[in-house]
């Protein structure tokens, strides 16, 4: 890379192929700018001290953050406008939040998301349970309604997949019902690459199929073999051909995701981001 023939090597011949679907993402989705993580990754540091996990995190590079549920909550112990000051400070944003579905306290989790300043308000797992067209009708019906309340905040309501949406009826996939019956213009998907690749599905034709409604995206590697996650680059998911891909599926943000670990959870984090960057 030091030499100028093999930078000019590199510019000559990336924007001839993959490179050049790169180029022609969004500001927004370029690999390493504005890179998010969702906070599951490192859901063990932030328990322990949020405060200064994020600093961490921002030192790595992290832009973007995306909260899970924990053992102190949607905001790891903090208030959601405290939450908010401390990512600020440090140059980040908490742009999206997972969540479950409570319709007794549906209003209290918008009202807490908007507070911290969230764009996006995400359900994390299936309001009621049921593997069955019927069931998963009856809950696009829920996300709907949800996505209007969340509207009247300003918030994007979303749904993230894990591997069971993808099981069948009578040969119709429940993950496709969802999508179907959600109305585009309310409710957004969060695709997990991982798993939606885990179980024998292709994202690229998800991404045909239904262009423009996977904004966000959970960027992980994952063994098929094993069957859980990895740094980048020691799974078997073809990171850089999913990237190729962004324009089409809507991808806006992506959020670095990784639950299971060869190193440490943040020197992971370090791994995966470095690994983009090469890209």
């Amino acid at each position: 890379m030091k030499l100028q023939t093999r930078r000019n090597f590199i510019r000559s011949t990336a924007m001839l192929t993959a490179g050049a679907a790169l180029y022609s993402f969004p500001a927004a989705a370029m690999p390493v700018k504005n890179a998010g993580i969702q906070l599951y990754s490192v859901r063990k540091d932030m328990l322990a001290d949020a405060t200064g996990t994020l600093k961490k995190l921002a030192a790595i590079g992290y832009k973007n953050l995306e909260s899970a549920g924990s053992e102190k909550g949607s905001y790891y112990g903090l208030q959601p406008k405290e939450f908010k000051k401390i990512a600020s400070d440090l140059g980040m944003r908490l742009l999206s939040g997972h969540v479950h579905i409570d319709p007794k306290n549906w209003q209290k989790t918008v009202d807490e998301a908007a507070e911290a300043g969230q764009t996006y308000l995400i359900c994390s797992t299936m309001p009621s349970n049921g593997q069955t067209v019927s069931n998963y009708k009856h809950c696009a019906d829920i996300f709907n309604q949800s996505a209007e309340i969340a509207q009247k905040s300003n918030l994007i309501f979303g749904y993230h997949n894990h591997e069971y949406e993808f099981e069948k009826e009578n040969g119709q996939v429940l993950y496709d019902v969802l999508l179907t019956e959600t109305d585009p213009k309310k409710v957004i998907f969060e695709a997990d690459l991982g798993w939606m690749i885990l179980s024998g599905n292709d994202a690229t034709a998800y991404f045909n199929k239904y262009p423009g409604r996977f904004p966000l995206w959970h960027l992980k590697d994952m063994s098929k073999t094993l069957k859980h996650s990895t740094e980048f680059g020691k799974g078997d998911i073809d990171l850089k051909a999913l990237l190729a891909q962004a324009k089409q599926a809507g991808m806006k943000n992506y959020f670095v995701e990784q639950e299971e670990y060869t190193l440490e959870p943040l020197a992971a984090m370090q791994y995966d981001l470095d690994y983009l960057k090469k890209l």
